[in-house]
Parts: structure tokens; C-alpha cells; sequence
């Protein structure tokens, strides 16, 4: 058993609220609904899974937690809509179905602590997404009071040197989890938008 099924088992799952990612949401208002197959990476329990296959999105579902999946192929059969999951560690393990148009996945980017695995992941990523294919992640920040517990907390240099190499950064804003009032939504974090590369990232240069 896996320290993440260890968590679903044993609960309390602070980052498992029951309510659709709002930054999720707002980007499918912005951008409208993606032009192919959408990735979750660490679906949880299939809350934003569902939000998306109701709109009538293809899904690919996946988190490292066979019971997470477990419960998120039951409230998706609840839901009435089908949804593709897979229990896949998505920094050794690829998911099936690929290659997707949106990839999404609120507070797994940061969970990695070795700065390797972070742009591992970012460098998986980049693979597996289609042309013109973006990649919208929440990450905890750096940002904000000081904490005993909540997401891990990622800065700027953290976000550049673990994505730029693979993906173009398109948007890095200030934001929080989610919009409660109180309890760990307040968390500050990153909405981080990336987009698959057209060209390799290119070295800086002295001005002459």
C-alpha cells in the first residue's frame, strides 16, 4: 500500500472538497471546452473528472491511489458519465489514451521534493500533450503567512527552472486554492498555464 492510499484509507483528505477546482472552471469559461482528450493527474476521487466528462469531454482520470480511483469510478457511475481511469505513477507510469489536448492536475506538481522529479514530471508532461496542448497546474506557493501544514510550498525559480526547459510558460499568477472563507482553500498558490513547445527553449544571451 501506497502512503497516498495509506491517506484515503485512513483520512482526514483536506485537498478532497467535494467542489470543482474553480480554476479549472474559469479556464474552460475563457478558453471553452479543450479540442480533444483531457489528462487529471491525481484525480483524487473524481470531483473535476466529472465536472469535465458532464460537459461532454473526453476523460483519461489517473491517481497514484487505487482507492481514490476506486471512489472515483463509483461517483462517476453515479453521475451517469464515462470517464477512462487508471492507477498510474505519472513520473514512471504513462497514461492511457494520449495524447490529450488539456492537461490538469490541482497539487501534484508540488508535491515532488527533488527539483529532478519536478522537471520529470513537467518533461512527461510536455510528451504527452498534443500540439498546441496545454497544461494548467495549482501549486502552493511561497506566498502567504506562515504555516504548520498544507500543500507544499513552491517558488517562482522553482516554477521556471522545472518548466520552462519543457513547456512554454504562458501564465504564473498570485491566486489560492479555492474561494471558501476559511480552512485550507486559503492556502496561497500558483496558477500555473504552460503550453506544449513549438521550438526548444532557448539559451540567454550577453547583450553586445
Amino acid at each position: 500500500m501506497n502512503q497516498w492510499d495509506d491517506r484515503y484509507a485512513a483520512g482526514p483528505l483536506p485537498w478532497d472538497t467535494g467542489a470543482v477546482c474553480m480554476h479549472l472552471r474559469r479556464h474552460v469559461e475563457l478558453h471553452g471546452l479543450p479540442s480533444g482528450r483531457v489528462l487529471e493527474i491525481g484525480c483524487g476521487t473524481g470531483t473535476n473528472a466529472v465536472y469535465l466528462a458532464s460537459l461532454g469531454v473526453e476523460v483519461v482520470a489517473t491517481d497514484v491511489s487505487p482507492r481514490a480511483v476506486e471512489r472515483a469510478r463509483k461517483r462517476a457511475a453515479e453521475a451517469g458519465v464515462a470517464i477512462e481511469f487508471a492507477v498510474v505513477d505519472y513520473l514512471t507510469e504513462d497514461a492511457p489514451g494520449g495524447p490529450f489536448a488539456l492537461i490538469f492536475d490541482r497539487g501534484v506538481w508540488h508535491v515532488f521534493d527533488p527539483a529532478e522529479e519536478r522537471e520529470r514530471y513537467a518533461a512527461r508532461v510536455s510528451r504527452h500533450l498534443c500540439a498546441g496542448g496545454r497544461w494548467l497546474s495549482v501549486s502552493g506557493s511561497t506566498e502567504g503567512p506562515a504555516r504548520e501544514t498544507g500543500p507544499p510550498r513552491r517558488n517562482l525559480l522553482d516554477i521556471a527552472l522545472g518548466i520552462e526547459p519543457h513547456l512554454e510558460l504562458i501564465e504564473v499568477a498570485r491566486t489560492r486554492f479555492s474561494a471558501e472563507d476559511d480552512g485550507p482553500g486559503q492556502s496561497a498558490a500558483w496558477r500555473i498555464l504552460a503550453g506544449k513547445r513549438d521550438v526548444p527553449a532557448q539559451p540567454s544571451t550577453l547583450r553586445g
